[in-house]
């Protein structure tokens, strides 16, 4: 079964459950507004994606960081990204979709059909 992470209300959540329960796909849903989410789990993600895939800095919370922590996310160290992450789990984009064939970031139904082929 694959574990799905984001925020139950986010649009492009519902479109990527929509996508999942249409294709009969049965998942493990983790909201990380309401259960926390292990940094451990995200230094997991960021050995199989970049940075840039996984932190959204485009939207309002990246802008909202303070300099020092918008720094974080660019130095590199996989533990100082997981720290700000993880605090502001805004930042980290959606969906994020660990499967036995590979971590998924972001919602894209091409990407994904090609995926679970």
């Amino acid at each position: 079964m694959i574990k799905v992470y984001g925020i139950k209300q986010c649009d492009t959540m519902k479109k990527a459950f929509t996508w999942l329960n249409e294709k009969n796909i049965p998942y493990d849903f983790h909201d990380y507004k309401k259960a926390d989410l292990a940094p451990a789990t995200f230094v997991n993600w960021l050995n199989q994606a970049d940075t840039g895939v996984l932190i959204n800095r485009r939207g309002t919370t990246w802008r909202k960081l303070s300099a020092d922590q918008q720094a974080a996310c660019d130095s590199g160290d996989a533990e100082q990204i997981a720290a700000v992450a993880v605090a502001n789990s805004s930042v980290i984009k959606r969906p994020v979709v660990e499967t036995e064939n590979g971590l998924l970031v972001g919602f894209n139904a091409a990407q994904w059909t090609e995926h679970f082929a």
